[in-house]
């Protein structure tokens, strides 16, 4: 048993799902109103299958769009399926979803965006923004407005 709760991964994972989930609506419903995805992936991600001219051109990420064209969606526990055409040329994709770098509805202004290792070591190096003093904290806590989740209840 590890010493510690791996919040991170709990967290990509839930967030996995979650694509999974919109995307097995998506086949077996459509894609909804104004519903559209940009989906940037790792190209370079050991399970992508995708033709050798597009991996040539887009060595290590690449953005896709569903919206207007897209057929032969299959989503599966581990990645989706998705026929999609490139200068008018249709190609057959597979995107695990270990590979997903951002998920991006911006019909709704809904984004996720997958950390790898490493953003997580950029980060470490990047210089500490100094905290608040606890004073500052205090006097702006007293110009907030504290509201009670009594009042959301019926």
């Amino acid at each position: 048993m590890s010493d510690f709760i791996d919040y991170g991964n709990l967290m990509h994972s839930a967030m996995r799902s979650l694509i999974q989930k919109v995307l097995q609506g998506v086949q077996e419903n459509g894609l909804p109103g104004a519903h559209h995805f940009f989906i940037t992936f790792d190209t370079l991600h050991p399970d992508v299958e995708m033709a050798d001219w597009l991996s040539d051109r887009y060595p290590g990420e690449m953005t896709v769009v569903m919206q207007n064209w897209f057929e032969n969606l299959e989503v599966s526990d581990d990645g989706f399926k998705v026929t999609m055409k490139f200068g008018g040329t249709p190609e057959n994709l597979y995107i695990p979803y270990d590979s997903i770098v951002t998920f991006v509805d911006p019909s709704v202004e809904f984004g996720l965006r997958f950390e790898t290792q490493e953003d997580r070591e950029e980060e470490a190096d990047a210089p500490v923004e100094e905290a608040p003093m606890a004073e500052d904290v205090e006097e702006e806590a007293k110009d907030a407005e504290v509201v009670s989740l009594d009042s959301f209840r019926k």
